[in-house]
């Protein structure tokens, strides 16, 4: 089931047919612009997120470390959680397929096993060096009541970021409070026990401001409890994806950007930078403008000189992204968690053009490796193995069949020594 949370397919594809008419509201964004350059240091650039995009937010801040400062990470997961497998994503990484076959668990997700991979990545040169990592600041949160990415998958990241990160006091993990699967604010959304749209829960808990302040320092000026000074800007995403048709691989046309009136281009203030991976079904066209809006970072980078950049997802109808997902699992490009892959790229793209750096072309991600043979001629050679007369694809462990010479098998290699049955673009 290609849809993150569960239960949702069928109103996805309702909205089929009305996805495109769908736009911000007037009053956040009156034309879309081309994203416009500021004065921001790169290496004043941070990253958070919430399920997928904390799955997200993650992969950004592994495959872009040397230029990151750190992340915040809401009911996310370990990096490469999923293998580039669906059923992975919703059964390990978290309680998102059909409830019965959840198999989150401590140590479920095989911290040492995603380790590995990631060290293979960063001497590929396919990430930066995971020595970056030693000095990031994350912050991670856990609701005690997420149904939908339980608290083992988040107790798995802090592991896997330990593995880099050797001082502790650089990593915050809250995770006492009773919050459904959402985002956590002060002033906004359902009760902090809802699970349901927009996702945005009040717990009296001001995620956001917490994050940043961890991120960047504790000495943040107050937040700006009235209306905001800045700006929304509403820019075109298109000129960031390497074919220009974003909303073919999970992006949507437009991205939204928020801009304090101290970082305008005539005030010329120095400023940072703060990346924002919304969830699933979190995107305008499930809702509007409430994401961008109503999770607290505006009021907090409004006094303390930071742009909000919030890129944003799209749904893909009708199984391969109908909930507007980030792609954490490899539904577009088995890429995904490298520095090549799609949606990697066009945000980093986003955030050489805001913070001035040289910016070069999007460029293809290159095909996945797939292997169509026999299921006993895999078993030869090694891309699976046998189990009690059944052949089983490595690192997955998905079933093929009968390990014999009449069935044949499409494996797609998406990790050392981890393939799925599937196909290569």
């Amino acid at each position: 089931m290609y849809s993150f949370f569960r239960g949702h397919l069928a109103r996805a594809l309702r909205m089929a047919g009305i996805m495109a008419s769908l736009v911000l509201p007037s009053h956040v964004s009156a034309q879309v612009a081309s994203l416009p350059a500021f004065n921001v240091d790169i290496k004043e650039t941070s990253v958070s997120g919430l399920s997928s995009g904390g799955f997200m937010a993650v992969q950004f801040d592994v495959a872009y470390s040397s230029i990151l400062r750190g992340a915040g990470i809401i009911a996310g997961g370990p990096y490469f959680c999923a293998h580039g497998n669906v059923n992975t994503a919703t059964t390990i990484c978290s309680c998102t397929g059909i409830a019965f076959f959840c198999q989150v668990a401590p140590g479920a997700t095989n911290v040492p096993a995603l380790i590995k991979i990631t060290d293979q990545n960063a001497n590929d040169g396919a990430i930066d060096a995971t020595s970056n990592l030693v000095n990031h600041k994350i912050w991670m949160f856990s609701g005690t009541a997420d149904t939908l990415v339980p608290q083992p998958v988040m107790n798995d990241l802090e592991r896997y970021y330990r593995h880099y990160i050797t001082n502790s006091a650089n990593i915050h993990y809250e995770g006492s409070i009773a919050a459904q699967h959402a985002m956590p604010t002060d002033f906004f959304g359902n009760s902090c026990a809802t699970l349901g749209a927009p996702y945005i829960n009040n717990c009296n808990f001001d995620a956001a401001g917490e994050l940043l302040k961890w991120i960047y320092g504790s000495n943040f000026s107050p937040k700006n409890t009235g209306a905001l000074g800045g700006k929304f800007v509403e820019f075109d995403q298109s000129e960031f994806v390497d074919d220009h048709n974003p909303t073919a691989h999970g992006m949507a046309n437009s991205g939204f950007l928020y801009v304090p009136a101290n970082c305008d281009k005539t005030q010329n203030q120095p400023c940072k930078l703060h990346v924002v991976f919304h969830g699933c079904l979190q995107d305008p066209t499930n809702v509007q403008d409430k994401f961008v809006k109503d999770t607290g970072y505006n009021k907090w980078a409004d006094t303390n000189n930071i742009i909000v950049l919030y890129p944003q997802a799209a749904p893909i109808f009708p199984l391969k992204n109908p909930n507007a997902c980030w792609d954490w699992f490899n539904y577009d490009d088995p890429d995904y968690a490298k520095k090549s892959g799609r949606q990697m790229s066009a945000v980093k793209l986003m955030v050489d053009r805001i913070t001035g750096s040289p910016i070069a072309s999007p460029t293809p991600s290159p095909i996945m490796t797939c292997f169509t043979a026999t299921n006993l001629d895999h078993v030869r050679a090694g891309r699976a193995h046998d189990n009690a007369f059944f052949a089983q694809a490595n690192g997955s462990n998905e079933i093929m069949g009968l390990d014999n010479i009449f069935i044949t098998t499409t494996l797609k290699k998406t990790g050392p020594n981890f393939y799925v049955i599937g196909t290569c673009p």
